[in-house]
């Protein structure tokens, strides 16, 4: 596909505006609590009180930054594929300007929903929705808990450990750049990455699955897209995380995990528990009920004070309000699982590469693939692993779609004997 080279000039004037705009925008950043409330909570928990944790955020001024969003949105040509990008892109950083400016209040969960969804979300091909997959998930974990953890070594690795051998790791594949990996105490998360950095949670013990996770979810997935993005020769904002590329950004990255057999079921239990406590906080529990409730079903104290805070993020505690952010996980999951299956039927594996080019959605990968014949866009730098050996990828994902025939409903025992 040829492209005019003036309207490739207004698009990338127009995204180094949208670059420039979103500097100040951080949404997840704003929203963090203190470590202080945590350690104010446990303690009062302690000896018996129950008190509702209470957060005090600063409220930014950001209309500077939306009436600048809208004029970009405005100047893209919605017929150009890389105009379309650019206003939908646009127009999801207006809406998470405008979800900071109603910050500590309930309008911030509608705000959310717009942003990421809710749990009731129907799941891709007119499926169950999140919560009925969170709730299978659970139930599965549950079943499952005692026979597997029976065989489990049970021993731990310390945080800087896991950095030394995840630094490693970095200096080895990011070869034309530097990705430090830091320890840091006030990181409420076990981890988080950039396109330059990777934060560890100090303090903290992990697992051989977390470190397994780190490696596939973080460095090669968040930070790789962000440092392919930077590699953009006209379009700079592909290496920034947008809130519209949240879904496909965790969904790839938990799927890097599932093909990778770095996730286990107890991680997916996590990432369930969270969509369900979501669905109570939007419907009337508080945040020591939603606290209770992750206590109830196995997590530490620290690990269900985390996980509930995550929930309540820029909301009352009181009820009836959530940061809905947390419901992506599964539905990129299962996304991002259906696209590659759908890539691999219909021949198509190249979008797959494409979608490692930076910090894209589902849909933009498929509207900007003739951008990238036209030279407007790069191909990635980096791939992870697992990408770069497509012939086992394909070997998966071949195998899933013929099994995926198989009704299990329609299986017994006795079938599976005779079957041998």
């Amino acid at each position: 596909m040829a492209l005019d080279p003036r309207t490739l000039d207004h698009h990338a004037a127009l995204d180094a505006r949208l670059v420039a705009a979103v500097r100040g925008i951080r949404l997840l950043q704003a929203v963090s609590w203190p470590q202080t409330v945590q350690q104010d909570f446990l303690a009062a928990w302690h000896v018996g009180r129950t008190v509702l944790p209470q957060v005090r955020y600063p409220t930014p001024d950001l209309a500077d930054e939306r009436r600048e969003l809208a004029a970009i949105s405005e100047a893209a040509d919605a017929d150009e594929p890389l105009g379309l990008y650019l206003r939908r892109t646009a127009d999801s950083w207006s809406v998470a300007a405008q979800l900071l400016e109603a910050v500590g209040t309930p309008a911030v969960t509608d705000f959310s929903v717009r942003l990421f969804g809710r749990p009731g979300d129907i799941l891709p091909g007119d499926g169950p929705s999140n919560l009925d997959a969170a709730r299978h998930f659970i139930d599965v974990a549950d079943e499952l808990d005692q026979e597997l953890h029976a065989g489990e070594a049970d021993y731990v690795l310390s945080a800087q450990t896991v950095q030394a051998e995840l630094q490693a790791a970095m200096d080895h594949f990011f070869v034309h750049h530097t990705v430090s990996v830091e320890l840091d105490p006030d990181l409420i998360a076990k981890a988080a990455a950039g396109p330059t950095r990777i934060r560890l949670r100090s303090g903290t013990a992990f697992s051989e699955y977390d470190r397994h996770q780190l490696l596939e979810h973080e460095a090669f997935v968040h930070t790789l897209t962000g440092l392919n993005g930077r590699e953009q020769p006209h379009f700079k904002s592909m290496a920034r995380n947008s809130p519209r590329v949240t879904a496909t950004q965790e969904g790839l990255a938990t799927f890097a995990e599932l093909v990778t057999g770095a996730i286990d079921i107890e991680r997916l239990k996590r990432i369930s528990l969270r969509i369900v406590a979501i669905h109570m906080a939007m419907h009337g529990a508080d945040f020591i009920e939603v606290f209770r409730y992750f206590l109830d079903a196995g997590q530490t104290e620290a690990d269900s004070f985390a996980s509930t805070q995550r929930v309540f993020r820029g909301v009352p505690t009181t009820g009836g309000a959530a940061f809905t952010k947390d419901t992506v996980y599964l539905h990129g999951l299962l996304s991002v699982h259906t696209f590659f299956r759908w890539c691999l039927r219909h021949r198509r594996l190249r979008l797959t590469r494409l979608l490692f080019a930076g910090k894209m959605t589902l849909q933009d990968v498929f509207a900007l693939e003739p951008m990238f014949d036209a030279g407007a866009l790069a191909e990635p730098l980096y791939q992870p692993p697992w990408v770069q050996r497509a012939a086992g990828l394909a070997g998966m994902l071949a195998f899933s779609l013929f099994a995926n025939r198989i009704r299990l409903d329609r299986v017994d025992a006795d079938d599976l004997v005779l079957g041998l």
